[in-house]
């Protein structure tokens, strides 16, 4: 290991090398394709390539693939190791020193630990538009398990209003839509902001973007689905990409409510949130 820590620090030297790097860590554990990296940073697909070469022979990302495809992600295993040894050896092993929160550097440590009785959780969903997916993972949270989590939503680039096809559908279910509406995730950072436990990225775009580092390290997870209003045809065609994206979200937020979340390690608790992302989309629309 020793020996290939200076390559890997050299490797992520580079600003897109290291931009590549950061997007494949927001998305761990998903494999991504090369054609949605290089949109995502703006890379021709030869640039790329000569990018993804140097991650992988430095032993940072790994290539799979997938049919045609040629997906990527990155090899935990041993960004860990390169962590730990830095951690061991500039730090002494000292937590205190480099880690910014020492109390989840344990397996037993739990992030949600809290005395009193009423504890109630704060879950912010976020997508590009925030006009939605992220809108009917809000609602959905909210009065599927209202009393345990306070759900909020946003958008890195929000919508002057919402998706109407997703408001009639909401509507059509019985829910409460009087309060919803588009918001920027800025309204969730900086001063005055609430503290948040949870943040979720309900589409590819936004989990693609480089968004702020939320106060107090929050769990994150990905969700990600295709977007309902990209779908053509008839309206009725239409409205089931909608009711389809309503489903596999009311599916996934049914499973993450019924996590025992205090008693969860963060080390446990983030492993569940991310099994909860990989559950196909078919297997769980087929039961919406």
């Amino acid at each position: 290991m020793e020996k290939d820590i200076p390559d890997r620090l050299m490797t992520l030297g580079h600003p897109q090398r290291l931009a590549i790097f950061r997007l494949l860590m927001r998305r761990y554990p998903d494999r991504l394709p090369a054609g949605e990296i290089a949109e995502a940073l703006g890379l021709k697909a030869s640039t790329l390539s000569t990018y993804l070469a140097a991650l992988m022979r430095a032993g940072l990302v790994t290539q799979d693939r997938a049919g045609t495809s040629l997906l990527y992600a990155i090899d935990m295993g041993q960004v860990q190791g390169t962590f730990d040894y830095l951690l061991r050896d500039c730090c002494r092993g000292r937590p205190e020193i480099c880690s910014p929160t020492p109390q989840f550097a344990t397996e037993g440590a739990s992030p949600m630990t809290d005395p009193a009785p009423d504890r109630t959780y704060a879950v912010l969903f976020i997508c590009t538009g925030n006009s939605a997916r992220s809108i009917f993972a809000e609602t959905l949270l909210r009065e599927i398990a209202g009393d345990r989590f306070t759900a909020y939503s946003a958008g890195t680039r929000p919508n002057s209003e919402l998706n109407p096809i997703a408001v009639e559908l909401l509507r059509q279910k019985g829910h409460d839509i009087a309060l919803l509406r588009a918001k920027s995730i800025a309204e969730f950072s900086g001063k005055g902001a609430p503290d948040l436990d949870f943040v979720f990225t309900v589409c590819n775009p936004a989990a693609n973007e480089d968004c702020p580092a939320w106060e107090g390290q929050p769990i994150s997870g990905h969700w990600g689905m295709p977007d309902p209003a990209q779908a053509t045809g008839t309206e009725a065609e239409k409205m089931l990409a909608f009711q389809q994206a309503y489903g596999a979200l009311k599916h996934r937020i049914e499973a993450f409510s019924a996590l025992p979340i205090a008693t969860l390690s963060r080390i446990s608790l983030q492993s569940a949130v991310d099994e909860i992302g990989r559950k196909p989309l078919t297997h769980l629309e087929d039961h919406a």
